[in-house]
């Protein structure tokens, strides 16, 4: 019985270590290819017979690529907060409140998640030409500042929290905010960690909206600006490596900075049942 359990462990363990060697080698040969020589980059060998530090000093010095890293971290950090704040507000008066008309409100919420981005892009364009938002950080940054999969994460963590905990608060005195901030929020620190990752992560990568409302080479964002060193003439393999590298480094810090408190929400979750 032990052996077969041994036998079970090790299967297990082989098949997870092929998954995350899967999952990381096209890491792994991005940031060995951002160290080789443009010369170098299409040669059947997969480390650098001359490593060079060129391709990161020519990205740093001869584009605007630090400008296009603080735009996205301006835009990321903005949405996301955001985002955190709003959609966990909405959830916790859609779970922990009663008032009418509450279950229409959030059918019409979780709607607008069928609407294709494509069709809002004109809507969203027309809005930000009437106001003056093109070529801003507000115009590339309001459609993210809310999000109604936010809003339905948040409510369904609140939900699971006990009235009785609330009501004790109540009792207490202690405002409907306060009962908010003070109480449910720290309790769902597990789902605003998820969406807090999530939000960065879809921020940081967006490429359509930010190609369309930015019109300045110094306001565009790290997708948008990357996608220069492609062009009819060819692709700079050795940049575009190399400005990946360094724009990966962000969404790392992130997932780094709340991983713990995911995996403490998947461990409560299972022993919940």
């Amino acid at each position: 019985m032990r052996v077969r359990r041994r036998l079970v462990c090790a299967a297990a363990y082989a098949v997870l270590t092929l998954g995350g060697v899967v999952v990381l080698f096209p890491f792994f040969w991005m940031l060995i290819t951002s160290f080789k020589p443009f010369d170098e980059i299409f040669a059947l060998s997969f480390w650098p017979s001359r490593p060079t530090l060129d391709n990161y000093l020519q990205v740093l010095t001869a584009t605007r690529f630090p400008r296009w890293y603080l735009n996205s971290l301006v835009v990321a950090t903005a949405t996301t907060a955001s985002v955190l704040f709003f959609d966990s507000l909405v959830g916790y008066t859609l779970a922990k409140l009663r008032f009418p008309g509450r279950d229409l409100v959030f059918v019409l919420i979780l709607s607008t998640l069928m609407i294709p981005t494509e069709m809002l892009v004109i809507p969203w364009f027309v809005t930000s030409s009437e106001r003056g938002w093109v070529d801003t950080y507000w115009g590339i940054a309001f459609p993210g500042l809310m999000s109604a999969f936010g809003v339905f994460l948040m409510r369904q963590f609140f939900e699971t929290l006990p009235d009785d905990l609330l009501d004790a608060g109540r009792i207490d005195g202690v405002s409907e905010f306060g009962l908010f901030r003070r109480i449910a929020l720290p309790l769902v620190r597990p789902a605003m960690s998820a969406l807090a990752i999530l939000t960065f992560l879809g921020n940081w990568n967006a490429f359509l909206w930010p190609l369309i409302i930015i019109q300045s080479d110094a306001m565009r964002t790290l997708p948008v600006g990357m996608a220069l060193f492609s062009g009819e003439a060819g692709s700079a393999w050795n940049l575009i490596m190399a400005a990946s590298g360094l724009a990966i480094v962000p969404v790392i810090v992130v997932f780094g900075i709340f991983q713990r408190q995911i995996i403490e929400g998947v461990v409560l979750t299972g022993v919940k049942g």
